[in-house]
């Protein structure tokens, strides 16, 4: 598989250097950085703000892909916009209809791209409405809100669904899978039909972070 994407999840760095541990992995070879922006109400577990992802902005080029795990995430659209980031992914068990449309045009009208994310329980038919107008679709792999969960394989069929829906509407989607991806998973995610692979501790945790980034790319690519 072509354009093969590996975007190390912050939440799994030391915190306590964080700027540090983003130049690692960039590096390393990392494409993007993912962050996991948690509001304690979608989900239980509070992360960052924008403050934070405005302070990393300093610190690296990697393209910033923030997933807001938030309730209501159009109102917090602008101010990570302006933060530094290059992508903001919404859930759709958050926000639908009118007001999501009107939240991707205008992550579309900074000059950004927008994407839709699914819990594991969540139909992938949920996103379907919006596919047109959307960059990226992230398929949950674990519940959200903590790492270290195991990977969910029975939800890969909905990658798969939604590869052959973008295929059927000639769409260039990126399908982004998100928890327990490792050197044992990502290639079932890729044999689904996924290109962007967001790690945590395989990549963080591992004393050669290149080595991991390149073996995890390597075996995406090679299905």
């Amino acid at each position: 598989m072509d354009d093969i994407l590996i975007a190390p999840s912050i939440l799994s760095a030391d915190f306590s250097r964080l700027g540090e541990e983003a130049q690692r992995i960039e590096h390393a070879g990392a494409d993007w950085l993912h962050l996991d922006v948690m509001d304690g109400h979608f989900v239980p577990p509070i992360t960052f703000g924008a403050q934070m992802v405005k302070d990393l902005r300093t610190q690296t080029g990697l393209f910033f892909d923030v997933h807001l795990m938030s309730e209501r995430p159009e109102r917090h659209i602008e101010e990570f916009l302006s933060a530094g980031a290059d992508m903001i992914t919404m859930h759709i068990e958050a926000i639908a209809g009118d007001c999501l449309r009107q939240a991707i045009k205008k992550i579309h009208d900074a000059g950004k791209k927008a994407a839709l994310s699914v819990k594991p329980g969540t139909p992938i038919e949920a996103v379907y409405p919006y596919l047109d107008a959307l960059d990226m679709v992230l398929v949950m792999t674990v519940e959200p809100g903590f790492g270290g969960q195991a990977f969910m394989a029975d939800v890969l069929p909905k990658a798969s669904a939604l590869r052959a829906e973008a295929t059927h509407r000639e769409l260039t989607m990126i399908i982004q899978v998100d928890g327990g991806i490792s050197e044992k998973t990502i290639g079932q995610a890729a044999q689904a039909g996924a290109n962007c692979f967001v790690a945590g501790s395989a990549i963080f945790h591992s004393d050669d972070a290149e080595g991991a980034i390149t073996k995890l790319r390597s075996i995406a690519a090679n299905i």
